[in-house]
């Protein structure tokens, strides 16, 4: 009978490899490029900040169709050029990806911190995230209004959390800056999810963070939303009310999307764009799993590639390039590597 048993467990087991194995095949029997190995995916941030959250769940389809992991892994440091630096230092042959927020790949020149364009990147587009401004639920600012007039009234003494320099939440807040005048006082952590945590811990008043880094807090009560830098209300399932735009108290305010994807270096072998290009358009802009991962996370479903997907990012990282420049943070004319002012 042991011996039955035996002989039994060793032809399930065998079973499921060769079954496992066949998976593997037919899943990138319709592709030109077949990796044999895991695909590495360095996501410049922290773990659990909006690009690695959106990272991770693109990736899961990349994976199904591919047959191989794409193994995350965490670089973060200088505003995400440390971990873009290493994708781009690695062997152009496919198997080293990043991502990020496109607005940050495209001004990284600017700023001094990556000699890089979009020029250089093949990007993969998954989802948009807003800003949203909030504060901590025992917070006295129960309105932008109230967190509006206590900027005027202490000047440089608000504590703003951000990820740093470069990053979503401090755009958000020099844009807010611009059209108001107000100055506050910018502390900055090593990711969005920490500067959300710092705020839940009283530890800084406002974060201006992406709406994925800070949903599960408002939904859970601790954090209170108010502000969207959009001009239309955001509405966050499991929340009652829906955060009020920006243009209700700016209403000239303008801001573009915040486009997140992976990015694969200019280089890599045709057959790999090629394949990635054919994942895009046929899984991934018709994924319902993203989707979904979309409505629960507060963001907007809305993958692209190739020229399109540069078409719909550019307008943001045009923004956050000129925004830098005026407020003399660059360290040359964006004009200069082909980003016009907006």
């Amino acid at each position: 009978m042991k011996r039955l048993i035996l002989v039994s467990s060793i032809v399930l087991l065998t079973a499921a490899m060769t079954f496992a194995a066949g998976v593997g095949e037919a899943a990138t029997a319709e592709y030109e490029w077949r990796p044999n190995r895991p695909i590495n995916l360095i996501v410049p941030w922290g773990a659990g900040g909006s690009t690695d959250r959106s990272a991770r769940a693109t990736a899961a389809i990349v994976e199904d169709q591919l047959g191989v992991s794409v193994v995350v892994v965490n670089q973060g440091g200088a505003s995400g050029s440390l971990g873009t630096r290493a994708a781009m230092d690695a062997p152009r042959d496919g198997y080293t990806w990043t991502a990020g927020a496109v607005k940050d790949l495209g001004v990284y020149k600017v700023m001094g911190l990556l000699d890089t364009t979009l020029d250089d990147w093949h990007l993969y587009l998954n989802v948009a995230m807003p800003n949203v401004i909030s504060v901590n639920v025992d917070s006295p600012y129960q309105t932008l209004d109230d967190l509006m007039e206590a900027f005027e009234r202490r000047p440089n003494q608000v504590t703003v959390a951000t990820a740093g320099i470069n990053s979503a939440g401090h755009t958000a807040m020099e844009l807010l800056a611009k059209y108001t005048g107000i100055r506050y006082r910018h502390v900055t952590y090593d990711g969005g999810a920490p500067a959300v945590t710092a705020t839940v811990g009283g530890e800084a008043e406002v974060v201006p963070q992406l709406s994925v880094e800070q949903v599960d807090m408002i939904r859970a009560g601790r954090l209170r939303p108010l502000a969207v830098l959009t001009s239309e209300p955001l509405e966050i399932e499991g929340v009652a009310e829906p955060i009020p735009p920006i243009t209700n108290w700016v209403p000239d305010f303008e801001a573009a999307p915040v486009y997140f994807g992976l990015f694969v270096p200019a280089g890599v072998p045709q057959e790999v764009v090629n394949t990635l290009d054919k994942i895009w358009r046929e899984h991934v802009i018709t994924s319902d799993s993203l989707r979904q991962w979309a409505r629960e996370n507060a963001a907007f479903f809305d993958p692209a590639y190739g020229s399109t997907a540069v078409e719909k990012s550019f307008p943001m990282v045009q923004i956050d390039a000129w925004l830098k420049h005026d407020a003399g943070d660059t360290v040359m004319s964006p004009d200069e590597v082909g980003i016009p002012r907006p």
